[in-house]
């Protein structure tokens, strides 16, 4: 009996694509270091997926979405993709391959011109499949969602750190104090008795002009340097509850609540100086509150002296 043979033909191998991986964070922090981690890990493992594709090239930028933060990276890929040496784009997302609306379609446009695909593999789009009517509707409401998101997260914080006492803003400086090594707010001597002087002057019955003169002929600088202090510097001053050892923030999420530390650092005046000043400011301003409610100004101008 005759042995049978049977013709095989070889397998058709599709010719590979090669595709790049573009990845992108904000900053170095190490959470961010941790997000760009886990974009390569995923992104990598997309490619590795697909039996056609071949991983040619990795983009990694570390910039915000401000126009003035430099991409040299996305910028790279451009070119790489002009000079048809991939064909392939795999990011995560609309938001992090674009800064906004018109910057990703402007790069879109010019990799499909140089006939690359490009693949939002978080948001499920490619742009083989979908038109730009609607890549334009994406990437606006992708913009638009991240920026209200950023928004709210850097807002979360603030406020996240006002309620545990971390904030920054409690240990800001200001004339009268300087920082320690571990960045909080201690008395600086000179500073400080100037700042007394100038309480105590007020509640004498100075005016604020009669405190700008006192200051000018004692030839002591004004908090930015300058020879001669101005009145807003002198008013603001006067009404900072810092100097009793209060900080008040505002909650950057409700903007409308408040944050008060006391004893936040060592106060310079006692509260009973602060409180006299205030009352001081209310009775020598020219703006009263009738019985309805209604704010209302005095025919006298102000001049911040002491009314008898």
């Amino acid at each position: 009996m005759d042995p049978k043979i049977w013709y095989i033909p070889a397998k058709r191998t599709e010719p590979g694509m090669n595709v790049g991986i573009y990845c992108r964070v904000s900053t170095n922090e190490k959470n961010q270091l941790n997000s760009l981690a886990a974009q390569i890990a995923a992104l990598t493992h997309a490619v590795a997926n697909v039996e056609q594709w071949r991983l040619t090239d990795t983009f990694i930028d570390i910039a915000s979405a401000k126009s003035e933060s430099p991409r040299h990276e996305f910028e790279r890929m451009i070119k790489e993709a002009e000079a048809h040496h991939i064909s392939v784009i795999l990011t995560k997302s609309i938001s992090r391959f674009g800064r906004d609306t018109v910057d990703t379609l402007e790069a879109i446009h010019r990799l499909k011109a140089a006939g690359v695909r490009v693949i939002f593999d978080e948001d499920g789009l490619d742009t083989n499949v979908v038109d730009d009517e609607l890549l334009i509707s994406v990437a606006e409401s992708f913009a638009q969602s991240e920026n209200e998101s950023r928004s709210m997260n850097i807002r979360m914080g603030l406020r996240n750190r006002a309620l545990n006492g971390s904030s920054g803003n409690y240990r800001k400086r200001l004339y009268g104090y300087e920082k320690d090594a571990d960045g909080n707010l201690v008395i600086e001597p000179e500073q400080a008795q100037v700042v007394r002087d100038i309480f105590r002057w007020y509640n004498e019955g100075a005016s604020i002009v009669g405190i700008q003169k006192k200051l000018a002929e004692q030839q002591i600088p004004s908090p930015r340097g300058k020879e001669k202090w101005s009145k807003r510097t002198i008013d603001n001053l006067l009404s900072n509850e810092k100097y009793i050892g209060t900080v008040r923030l505002m909650d950057s999420v409700t903007e409308g609540q408040m944050f008060e530390m006391k004893e936040s650092h060592p106060p310079i005046i006692t509260e009973d100086v602060f409180r006299r000043a205030q009352e001081e400011k209310k009775k020598r301003s020219n703006i009263t509150v009738n019985e309805a409610g209604e704010i209302q100004r005095k025919n006298t101008k102000y001049s911040s002296k002491r009314h008898k």
